[in-house]
Formats: structure tokens, C-alpha cells, sequence
């Protein structure tokens, strides 16, 4: 058998992405295949105990995986993150990952790294996931273990990501800054970047929970930090303000603000990507759980859903006065939280303005004139 000649290019060089251009095609899907967790972290969005029966018999089946699998990339689909929840926790995690690959997919996945096996260290050396994002939460058990309130958490997570990073595996570290870990913020951002020099990130910013739980939101305020807080924490970390000041230099285009129409969606949610919940219903993005705005793909196509539904949620305007004269001229919108799926989350409605958001923003304009 004769030998092929094979090149290789970096991923950002590669010709497709040119093609794909501005056309709207479907080129990336994030898959929450669960929202079970073995943690129990108190500013989570979506997680649920590990041993929900109700919340696993919603989860959608291999077969329907496979399905919904097969249908994105008939529409151009490249790119899947697979998260949850804790993606780990699914026994059939592995056939999942390995139909994704055989599918040509690149993958990149988010876990708490706790449940990592040899197995899976196996499975992520024979097929390389395009990266996997482990989030940090403390880099001491009393400060880790406040977070996600499991016991014996911190050691699960140190041998996790030890084992991963130890056989060579492609690791991102990502942190949540939030009330009960931002005093050892400092060692957490050393520690992260320590360990992954190429990528890190962290956020200030924990949203509410999807299913409205009103006990578990008093909890996740409780643990937001503060508008100043917020641009402290930020100023003190060079390469991170200095993202936002080159990021956000030009506040907002003048065509939005001089645009006479009333839509809500501004941002990218739709145009190349969407979000699958662990028990079917697509959504633009991860964020966006408004009633009008989720399609069952247990009852509908894929491709219906992408080609009309999109279409759809994107055009939704809004005639809410209290919108139109605040958020969407706004000329800090940039620094700004606010976008109709977080206030949604926020408020119930997809058009209002949060407080919190603009007193965010506002604070942040204030650091970058004095900086």
C-alpha cells in the first residue's frame, strides 16, 4: 500500500472557516448532556444531584444523541462542546465522545475533572478532544469545598486534573470568582495560569438559574460581588483589563444606536451555533430559556428548527419603552452584561433592564477613564 502525503495547518488557518464566512451556516452545537452533577456548587445555573431519577430519565437517549448528531452535521456542523451538568457522570459518556469523533467533529469538553478515570485519560490520548475546559473554584480544600459543598471535592479535583494534565492531555482552566472564593483570587489565577500558560480565563459574572429555583438564586446573589468588587478585581490582573480596554475602545457602533428598529438580538446567538439541553430543547444559546424562544427537538426536526425557528427568535422585537430609552442605544453596552437571555433570567422578561448589570458597566466606564 503506498504512503500518503499528509500536511497539516493550524486549526485557525484552516480554508473552511473562510468559506463559511457570514452565510449563517451551522458550523458548532454545545450539547448539555446532562444536568446532573456530583457537586453541588452554590452559584451553578443548571445542575442538579447526581441522583435525580426524574432528570435522568428526561436525558436524551444514545439514539437520540446520534440522531441530533447526524442532522448538525448534514448542516455543516464542525465544532461540539460537550458539558452538562457533569458530562462524566453519563455512563455513556464514552459512546457519545467516540460517535462525535467518528462523525469528524472536533470536540472540546467542560467537566469539574473530578470523576476522571484512567479510562477516560485512554480515551482522550487515543482520540484528542480539541481541548478540555476543567473550572477551578479554590486551590485549598476549605475554599473549594465552600463552593461546591462536597466533601472530599478538592482531593477529586486535584488527581482529575493531575491525571490529565500528567499524560499530556490538552487542558484550559477557567475560574468563577465569586463571595465565598474571591479572597484567595490571587492564588487561583496563579495557580491557573501556572499550569495552562497558553489559555485561561476567569469570570466575575454568575447568572441565575434557568429553572427560576427561587432559594437557589438567593443563594447565587448572595454570592455575586459587588460593581466595584468586580472592576477591583479586574484592574488587579494586567492581562485582563487590558483585554477589556482594547475590547471595548469603540463602546458601541453608531449604526446600532441610530438603528430605527426595535430587536432584541444584537449578539451572534443563532447565527452559527446553537445549544442542545440535556433533555431536548434547542435553544440560540446556553443562556436563552425564555418559553418563546426553546424548540423540542423530541417533536421537531433539526433542520426546521434552524432554518425557521432562528429566524424567528432573532426578529423578536420589543416596544417596551423602558428598554427602547435605556439598553438599546446604550453606549456602554459593551461593558455590560445585559442581553435578552440574562434578562430573562434576571427579570422574566427578555426586553428589561437589570440594575446590576448597568451599575456593572457603569463602574467599569468610571476604571477606564482613570486608567
Amino acid at each position: 500500500m503506498s504512503e500518503a502525503i499528509v500536511s497539516s495547518i493550524p486549526l485557525a488557518r484552516f480554508g473552511l472557516w473562510e468559506k463559511i464566512g457570514n452565510k449563517g451556516v451551522l458550523s458548532a452545537f454545545e450539547m448539555e448532556v446532562t444536568a446532573r452533577c456530583n457537586n453541588n456548587c452554590v452559584h451553578c445555573y443548571i445542575n442538579l444531584p447526581a441522583g435525580n431519577r426524574r432528570a435522568q430519565e428526561n436525558e436524551l437517549s444514545f439514539h437520540e444523541i446520534k440522531e441530533i448528531v447526524d442532522e448538525s452535521v448534514s448542516l455543516g456542523a464542525l465544532w461540539c462542546l460537550i458539558t452538562g451538568g457533569e458530562p462524566l457522570i453519563r455512563e455513556d459518556f464514552s459512546q457519545i465522545y467516540l460517535y462525535l469523533k467518528k462523525k469528524g467533529i472536533l470536540i472540546s469538553v467542560f467537566t469539574n475533572a473530578t470523576l476522571i478515570t484512567e479510562d477516560h485519560v485512554r480515551l482522550f490520548k487515543r482520540y484528542p478532544p480539541r481541548n478540555i475546559e476543567v473550572s477551578v473554584y479554590g486551590v485549598t480544600e476549605e475554599t473549594y469545598e465552600r463552593v461546591t459543598r462536597t466533601p472530599g471535592s478538592f482531593a477529586a479535583f486535584i488527581r482529575g486534573l493531575d491525571l490529565l494534565m500528567e499524560n499530556g492531555i490538552k487542558v484550559r482552566l477557567k475560574a468563577m470568582i465569586m463571595r465565598s472564593n474571591v479572597h484567595e483570587s490571587p492564588e487561583i489565577i496563579h495557580f491557573c495560569r501556572e499550569k495552562t500558560k497558553d489559555y485561561f480565563r476567569f469570570d466575575p459574572f454568575i447568572h441565575l438559574r434557568y429553572d427560576g429555583d427561587p432559594v437557589r438564586n438567593e443563594q447565587i446573589k448572595a454570592e455575586r460581588l459587588s460593581p466595584r468588587e468586580i472592576v477591583s478585581l479586574e484592574r488587579s490582573d494586567p492581562d485582563r483589563f487590558e483585554v477589556l480596554k482594547k475590547v471595548c475602545e469603540n463602546l458601541i457602533t453608531q449604526k446600532i444606536i441610530n438603528s430605527t428598529d426595535n430587536l432584541l438580538f444584537r449578539c451572534g446567538a443563532g447565527e452559527y451555533s446553537f445549544t442542545l439541553s440535556y433533555d431536548g430543547l434547542f435553544r440560540l444559546c446556553s443562556s436563552l430559556w425564555h418559553p418563546d424562544a426553546v424548540y423540542d427537538l423530541r417533536k421537531r426536526s433539526l433542520t426546521e428548527a434552524w432554518q425557521k425557528f432562528v429566524p424567528q427568535v432573532r426578529n423578536l422585537c420589543s416596544n417596551r419603552r423602558q428598554f427602547l430609552e435605556t439598553c438599546k442605544g446604550c453606549h456602554l453596552i459593551n461593558l455590560c452584561m445585559w442581553c435578552p437571555a440574562l434578562a430573562h433570567l434576571e427579570t422574566g422578561d427578555l426586553d428589561m433592564p437589570v440594575d446590576y448589570f448597568c451599575h456593572v458597566a457603569h463602574a467599569r466606564e468610571e476604571a477606564l477613564i482613570h486608567a
